[in-house]
């Protein structure tokens, strides 16, 4: 852990040396820039077959130097069957809203903060039911510049919350509180700057 902790410093010290340079790298108030995720996974034990799909583009504006606001829209279907019957077919279609507090946003290497707020249309087609979630999460990320217009990304969501009303009409609301300490849910990515 303490290697971890020193080749992390140590990679900041890097960032903030090399932001002295200006190389046109970076962000600055009025840029935009899209992400976002795209998914397929496909997985068979025994008789029973599962299989996904995800489409989730992001974009943002920089509303100031340090500060970005966007939005996402996001779409998944899950999938499970067996030789009989179908197990499972969900759709999920998310709408979400962000902002980012970008530390050194004009060099190659910045740290950032993300708050979102995100709402969910659950639809659950084998029981025809359908439930709506809302969530809040806070995370952290560290954005590297490669070129002028492309960065690589790397994401944590630090605390989260969700409440899900499991298709209302008198049923129990699920309400899940986390707290990511887990490194393993670092996500990566590639964002594109207008």
């Amino acid at each position: 852990m303490k290697k971890i902790v020193l080749s992390m410093v140590a990679v900041l010290a890097f960032g903030f040396a090399n932001a002295q340079d200006s190389t046109g790298k970076g962000f600055s108030k009025g840029n935009v820039f899209i992400s976002g995720s795209v998914g397929i996974s496909s997985d068979k034990t025994g008789d029973v077959k599962e299989s996904g799909f995800e489409i989730a583009p992001k974009v943002g504006f920089f509303v100031t130097d340090n500060i970005a606001i966007g939005g996402r829209l996001g779409y998944r279907s899950d999938k499970a069957e067996n030789a009989v019957t179908d197990t499972r077919d969900e759709a999920r279609l998310s709408v979400g809203a962000f902002g980012r507090y970008y530390f050194t946003p004009s060099s190659d290497f910045s740290l950032f903060g993300e708050l979102g707020v995100d709402y969910s249309s659950v639809d659950d087609k084998l029981a025809d039911a359908k439930a709506n979630e809302i969530g809040a999460n806070l995370g952290l990320g560290l954005s590297y510049f490669v070129s002028s217009n492309f960065a690589i990304e790397a994401t944590w969501a630090g605390l989260g919350f969700t409440s899900n009303d499991n298709g209302g009409d008198g049923a129990e609301k699920t309400n899940s509180f986390g707290l990511g300490a887990n490194l393993d849910s670092i996500n990566l990515g590639v964002v594109y700057k207008f």
